[in-house]
């Protein structure tokens, strides 16, 4: 009896002690967002500083290098998850440096934040999913008799436990990912069937490029309003993101001057093209800022005024850039897009709380409506000759949307593309890492800033991938000078690995399967969530 009461102390402890370092990481993040109304990744190694661990353990100078090799845009902000992220890296990172093995504990502490912390969700983003799902399914044979959903209810969650809704989505975003045949719509499904359907919405939306780490089927069946958000906030996404490249809408070459630059621009994700066109009409303005995000930048409702009044001259209302109120001037810019026929994705008070993922789904649709590029005669011959084989894009976009789905740091646009920077070795031991999160050793990898350092780190790739039963025949050379075709057997060949050897790790709780590196896309609201972790968010 008395070791049994040992034992229950001890864990009591555990858990207590777990508790206390969640709430002081969230008091960090909140007191450090609030000094200045945002928190950007450059911002970081100084402010963490007051954090235990990786604030005693390393210097300010170490803590700044080791963040900026895994995040190069030190203006990028800083939500709760990527907060989180770069901690538990940080602290792995200066446990090796002592010696304290406690990556095993931030592995288990990861699963438990994740599971009190990061499910709150954002009551506009569920109604402005909520309205695109009534407004694009709303003809739908079999949904037609369900919709429009009520956008103040849960019914999105409750129609979701199915599993039909997701698959139409999917289809939706990307036709023909899914033949309707294949979903089971009968109006009462058991449980098998509801299993089945959950499991063809995954598998599809990792096809299509969502990152859906541990998110199981059971997940879905139970409506997990956080996971099942999450799901369908990327799903959107894609969706209203699909048209922002090249291939679809060559008028972007407008955008460039020379053919570097167009390297440059098919390289880049869509989000930033998107801003790169924002700008671009912008510069046409008086207005002389840059927009580099979707949050705190467009805060003020100023670019959207000038933006409309440049694509939709028609509607110019002087009054909009009139007003000192940036909440009343959300609104004129709301009433002028929607003259233009852009569908209501955000209200004006999400555009002054500066809302990310609701202002990108925002200027996304103004794209899709009227983008103010010129209608090109015929594609121009630098464009077609910088454009990927057919035959190398397929191949190109497998493994890419494999990656992807993996949840890594490291988000791959294009694995040809993004070939310039792997050749330090970092990207693929976080895809070793990510697929066995034993197989590396962080303590023994190296910054891969010089030549030999580079070597270094391919020849522990190539190792540490045959070591976990891999079969590898590129050599160190082909990671260092970031051979194409070799580079993808090796990505072919841990790809492999990982369907015969699927990850499986023990739930710590009945909730740990959502990790921080699922894309729920709900960041943590300072007044609406200040420490409660209801079950249900």
């Amino acid at each position: 009896k008395i070791q049994i009461h040992r034992v229950i102390g001890a864990s009591k402890k555990k858990h207590q002690d777990t508790e206390n370092l969640e709430l002081c990481l969230v008091i960090g993040f909140m007191s450090m967002r609030r000094e200045s109304g945002r928190l950007t990744i450059g911002e970081l190694a100084s402010k963490m500083s007051r954090l235990k661990v990786v604030g005693e353990n390393l210097s300010e100078e170490e803590r700044d290098s080791y963040i900026h090799d895994l995040y190069q845009n030190s203006d990028e902000d800083v939500d709760f998850e990527l907060f989180l992220k770069v901690y538990l890296k940080l602290q792995t990172f200066a446990s090796s440096r002592t010696g304290n093995n406690n990556a095993k504990n931030s592995s288990a502490f990861l699963k438990v934040a994740t599971t009190t912390l990061l499910h709150t969700i954002s009551e506009s983003e569920k109604a402005s999913y909520v309205t695109h799902i009534n407004n694009y399914l709303a003809e739908d044979e079999f949904l037609k008799k369900y919709l429009p959903l009520d956008p103040s209810t849960n019914d999105l969650f409750e129609y979701a436990k199915d599993g039909v809704l997701l698959c139409k989505l999917i289809n939706v975003a990307v036709p023909t990912t899914i033949d309707e045949r294949a979903i089971n719509t009968k109006r009462l499904l058991n449980p098998w069937e509801r299993n089945e359907n959950h499991t063809l919405c995954l598998n599809s939306a990792k096809a299509i490029g969502c990152t859906v780490v541990n998110i199981g089927t059971q997940d879905l069946i139970e409506g997990r309003r956080h996971l099942v958000l999450g799901l369908i906030s990327q799903i959107i996404k894609i969706q209203l993101l699909a048209n922002l490249n090249l291939k679809k809408t060559p008028q972007l070459m407008e955008l460039v001057d020379d053919s570097k630059d167009m390297e440059e621009l098919m390289s880049l994700p869509p989000e930033k093209i998107l801003l790169r066109w924002m700008n671009f009409h912008l510069k046409k303005t008086e207005y002389k800022k840059i927009v580099t995000n979707f949050s705190s930048d467009v805060k003020d409702a100023e670019a959207y005024a000038h933006l409309l009044n440049v694509l939709a001259p028609e509607y110019t209302n002087q009054s909009t850039l009139a007003v000192k109120n940036p909440f009343e001037r959300a609104k004129l810019v709301l009433e002028h897009a929607e003259k233009m026929g852009c569908k209501r994705y955000l209200t004006a008070r999400d555009i002054v709380e500066g809302s990310p993922n609701l202002n990108l789904a925002f200027v996304a649709h103004i794209f899709q409506i009227r983008n103010g590029l010129s209608t090109l005669a015929k594609q121009s011959s630098l464009l077609e000759s910088l454009l990927d084989d057919t035959q190398d894009s397929r191949e190109e976009r497998v493994f890419r949307l494999w990656i992807n789905s993996l949840g890594n740091s490291t988000y791959i646009n294009n694995v040809f593309e993004d070939d310039k920077s792997l050749s330090d070795g970092i990207f693929f031991l976080e895809l070793l890492s990510s697929v066995q999160p034993r197989a590396v050793n962080w303590g023994l990898v190296t910054k891969g800033v010089t030549d030999q350092e580079k070597m270094m780190n391919a020849t522990y790739i190539i190792s540490i991938a045959r070591k976990l039963g891999c079969s590898i025949f590129l050599l160190p050379e082909d990671i260092t000078e970031v051979n194409q075709k070799m580079i993808l057997t090796l990505t072919a060949s841990i790809m492999y690995w990982f369907l015969k050897h699927p990850v499986v790790e023990e739930r710590t709780s009945s909730d740990s399967e959502s990790q921080v590196e699922t894309i729920s896309n709900s960041t943590l609201d300072d007044s609406a969530s200040d420490f409660s972790a209801e079950d249900n968010t």
